[in-house]
């Protein structure tokens, strides 16, 4: 990898606030005209990814200014996840708990099935997201979710299943996890087998849902339900920045360990990437 001058890394990072910028106008108003469409009625407000303004000319020349669009970004990134989280909330709390259009326009099995199926595309696909949110949606479907892939194509033992969850900071005593294995048990989506000491569990049906429940969610939710997965691998990917400055650079160290992590897509990397130019900024 060539090393870049202070002047070159510059104008990348602008490029990546450029980018960034118009990836959240797009996503935020895909994400509102949605939620407006098919989740008003709730009388529920989603978090929108804030915008981001910025100037060429004075975010290369003007410190000060470069550290308040950086700052917005920073924001942004947390909004982001703060966005995934309302619709989850009102999806579990909300949605499938009290409204009419739920329960009038899905049949009983499809009312079930939706629930986890929902859980499975966002937090089986968003596995950095499950690991710093695994509140809000309620656990058995969250299990299901980190567990679905692997019990499609074998049987797993109880304390597979408990150290799957700990790889997402999911912590349970065996007794917990056997409680909350036994409802999906009786929601008949899972078969239980024991065999010595353990516990053994695997998939009983896929989640498909009946051909009118199916027609209907692809006509309403699906777009909203596929939003985050799009969202994230869109917006928390920054590698453009996963560059080398040279020494010329102030602290070209510090500058370089900030940089590395923008190799990694995700949440996490992206927000601590900005946080960090922040204080880089701050210092000169």
């Amino acid at each position: 990898m060539t090393n870049v001058n202070e002047e070159i890394f510059l104008n990348k990072l602008y490029e990546v606030v450029y980018k960034l910028s118009g990836i959240s106008k797009t996503q935020s108003y895909r994400f509102n005209k949605e939620w407006e469409e098919y989740l008003s009625s709730l009388n529920q407000k989603p978090h929108l990814v804030r915008q981001i303004t910025v100037q060429k000319d004075k975010f290369l020349n003007d410190p000060i200014y470069r550290i308040e669009v950086l700052n917005t970004v920073k924001q942004s990134f947390e909004d982001g996840f703060h966005s995934i989280k309302t619709l989850l909330y009102t999806l579990y709390h909300i949605y499938f708990e009290k409204s009419d259009l739920f329960k009038k326009n899905y049949s009983k099995e499809d009312q079930l099935i939706l629930k986890y199926y929902i859980a499975k595309k966002i937090l089986g696909d968003l596995i950095q997201y499950n690991t710093l949110d695994h509140e809000t949606v309620p656990l058995k479907y969250n299990i299901l979710a980190r567990n679905y892939t692997m019990m499609k194509f074998k049987e797993l033992r109880d304390t597979e299943i408990l150290d799957n969850l700990k790889k997402i900071k999911i912590e349970l005593t065996l007794p917990q996890l056997k409680k909350i294995m036994e409802e999906i048990v009786n929601d008949n989506l899972i078969i239980k087998t024991s065999s010595g000491r353990y516990l053994y569990y695997r998939l009983s049906k896929e989640l498909e849902l009946s051909k009118e429940g199916d027609d209907y969610f692809k006509r309403t939710l699906r777009s909203l339900v596929e939003w985050p997965t799009l969202f994230w691998r869109s917006y928390y990917n920054i590698r453009e920045l996963n560059v080398t400055v040279d020494q010329d650079c102030k602290d070209p160290e510090f500058l370089n360990k900030i940089l590395s992590k923008a190799a990694t897509q995700g949440y996490i990397a992206s927000h601590y990437v900005f946080k960090n130019l922040i204080q880089y900024y701050e210092r000169f």
